[in-house]
C-alpha cells in the first residue's frame, strides 16, 4: 500500500527567527548601533565587506570604520536619526580592518522601542566597488565618445528610435548657431535649404520607418545665413533583440569639393573645347596637302577621337560606359540598331579613360571599314557586337573581358593586301594600351575580331 500519510508539519519559524534569517543571509552589511554609535549587531556579510568580526565590533564605536575625513558623517547621521529622521542612500568611504578604503553605499534608519522611543539606528551598507568601476568605464566611454564626437571634422548627430533628433555634436552648434532645444525632434528641419527639405524629410522618413541606412546631398544654413553643401549619412543602431534604439549620423561639408569639381569640370571642357580647335586645324592643313580620301579617313578618326572626348569630359573624365561608347561610335549607322547590328552585354560596364579611349577608336575603325567593304556595305549584311567578363582561368589567371564583333551576310571579305593606319587601331594599339590579345579574320561567312584584356586594365577604379 502506498504511503498515503501526510507529511509531517514543520515546526513554525517566529518573526524574530524570519528576521534573523534574513540579516544572517543578507549580502549586504546589516549592522544596529545605540545612540552614541557603539555597534549592537554584525551580520556575516559586515564581516566580509569590512573585514572586521562581530566579536570584534559589537560594543565598539562605529567610528573605526569611518576614515579621520569623514567623521563629520557619523555627527549628522546621528544627530538625523535623534530627530527620528531616515537617512536616505549615500555614496561614501569606509575603513577595511586592513586599512584600504572601501567604497560603499549605507542607508541609516532610526529603531524604536515597543513604546516609540528611538534608541538607536540600523544601517545597510553594500560594497560599491564594482558598480563605481563600471561607472567609471562608462563615464570614461562617454568622455571619449564626446571628445571624439567634438573633434572630427563632421557634424554628428544622433537621434531616437523613432527619428526625433536628440543629440548634435558641437560642431553643428558652431556652424548653425543653434541651440538643442531649438534642434529636438524634428526642429532641425529650421537649418535646411527650403528647396531641399521637403525631399531631405521624405527620403530620411524612409528609412526611420524601413531601417535602411540613408544618405543624402543638401546644403545646410550657417549663422551667417549662407549655405554650404553636406554629404550625409545614417545608420540604424540596435538592441540584442534588433530593434533600433537609435539612429547615429554624419554631416560632412563638401562645398569645396563641389566648386573644385566644377572647376575641373570648366577647365576640362576648355581643354576639350581647345583640342577641338587644333583637330579642325590639323583636318584643314591635312586636306590641304593629302589626297582626298586620305584626308576623309584622317578627319574620321579625329570626328572618333573627339566623340571619346566629350564623353568622357561629360562624366568629368572617369570613364565611359561601354554600351554608350560603342553606340557612340556607331552613330554614322545608329539607324540599323536593333534591326542589323545587335549589341549585347552588360551595358553599365565601366570603362577607365584609358580603355574608352582605345577600344572607342577600335570600333569607329571596325565600323568604318564595315560600311565601306563589309557587312554593312550591303542592305542585307549583319552585325553582332557582344562582351563579357571571363572568370579567372579563362583563358587567363585573372577575370578579363572579351569584346567580339562579327559580321554576317556582307559581300565576300578577304585580308587586304597591306596593313595600314586601320591595323594600328584594331590590333598594336588595343595589344599595347590595354594589354590585351586580339584576334581577328576573314572567313567566308564575314569579318570576326575579338579583344581579350585583363578586366584591371579595362574596367574603371
Amino acid at each position: 500500500m502506498p504511503n498515503t500519510a501526510p507529511p509531517p508539519a514543520r515546526s513554525p519559524i517566529s518573526n524574530e527567527g524570519h528576521f534573523a534569517a534574513i540579516v544572517a543571509s543578507s549580502v549586504d552589511a546589516i549592522v544596529s548601533k545605540d545612540l552614541d554609535g557603539n555597534v549592537q549587531s554584525w551580520n556575516a556579510a559586515a564581516e566580509r565587506i569590512f573585514g572586521w568580526s562581530a566579536d570584534e565590533m559589537i560594543g565598539h564605536s562605529i567610528r573605526r570604520l569611518i576614515p579621520a575625513d569623514r567623521q563629520g558623517e557619523e555627527d549628522d547621521i546621528l544627530a538625523r536619526i535623534r530627530a527620528g529622521e531616515i537617512v536616505p542612500k549615500f555614496e561614501t568611504l569606509r575603513l577595511h580592518r586592513s586599512g584600504h578604503l572601501i567604497p560603499v553605499a549605507i542607508t541609516v534608519s532610526p529603531i524604536r522601542d515597543t513604546g516609540g522611543r528611538i534608541v538607536g539606528a540600523s544601517k545597510i551598507a553594500n560594497d560599491i566597488g564594482d558598480m563605481l568601476e563600471i561607472r567609471r568605464r562608462l563615464q570614461e566611454s562617454e568622455r571619449e565618445f564626446r571628445t571624439l564626437a567634438n573633434t572630427i571634422p563632421q557634424f554628428a548627430w544622433m537621434t531616437d528610435g523613432d527619428g526625433a533628433a536628440i543629440w548634435f555634436n558641437d560642431r553643428w552648434f558652431d556652424y548653425t548657431g543653434t541651440t538643442l532645444d531649438e534642434m529636438k525632434g524634428w526642429g532641425w528641419r529650421a537649418v535646411h535649404h527650403p528647396d531641399h527639405v521637403d525631399r531631405v524629410v521624405k527620403s530620411i522618413s524612409h528609412s526611420f520607418a524601413t531601417g535602411e541606412p540613408w544618405d543624402d546631398v543638401f546644403p545646410l544654413r550657417g549663422a551667417d545665413g549662407g549655405y554650404r553643401w553636406f554629404l550625409s549619412r545614417a545608420n540604424p543602431i540596435r538592441d540584442e533583440e534588433g530593434r533600433i534604439i537609435r539612429w547615429f549620423g554624419t554631416n560632412t561639408d563638401i562645398t569645396q569639393q563641389r566648386e573644385d569639381e566644377e572647376r575641373i569640370r570648366m577647365l576640362m571642357q576648355e581643354v576639350n573645347h581647345r583640342s577641338k580647335n587644333m583637330m579642325a586645324v590639323i583636318q584643314a592643313l591635312v586636306s590641304r596637302t593629302a589626297d582626298r580620301q586620305y584626308a576623309d579617313r584622317v578627319a574620321q578618326r579625329l570626328q572618333a577621337l573627339a566623340a571619346n572626348q566629350d564623353m568622357l569630359v561629360r562624366r568629368n573624365w572617369t570613364g565611359a560606359p561601354i554600351g554608350e561608347l560603342i553606340r557612340a561610335q556607331l552613330a554614322a549607322v545608329a539607324d540599323l540598331i536593333d534591326s542589323r547590328i545587335l549589341i549585347s552585354g552588360d551595358q553599365d560596364l565601366f570603362l577607365s579613360p584609358a580603355a574608352a579611349e582605345t577600344i572607342g577608336l577600335a570600333i569607329h575603325e571596325l565600323a568604318t571599314n564595315a560600311a565601306k567593304y563589309g557587312a554593312l556595305s550591303n542592305s542585307a549584311g549583319k552585325l553582332a557586337i557582344a562582351w563579357q567578363i571571363l572568370p579567372p582561368g579563362e583563358p587567363a589567371a585573372e577575370p578579363a573581358l572579351r569584346l567580339q564583333w562579327t559580321e554576317s551576310d556582307g559581300p565576300p571579305v578577304a585580308a587586304p593586301a597591306n596593313k595600314g593606319f586601320g591595323s594600328v587601331m584594331i590590333d598594336h594599339n588595343p595589344r599595347y594600351a590595354l594589354g590585351a590579345s586580339v584576334d581577328f579574320g576573314y572567313p567566308a561567312e564575314g569579318f570576326h575580331w575579338c579583344l581579350t584584356a585583363p578586366i584591371a586594365r579595362v574596367a574603371a577604379a
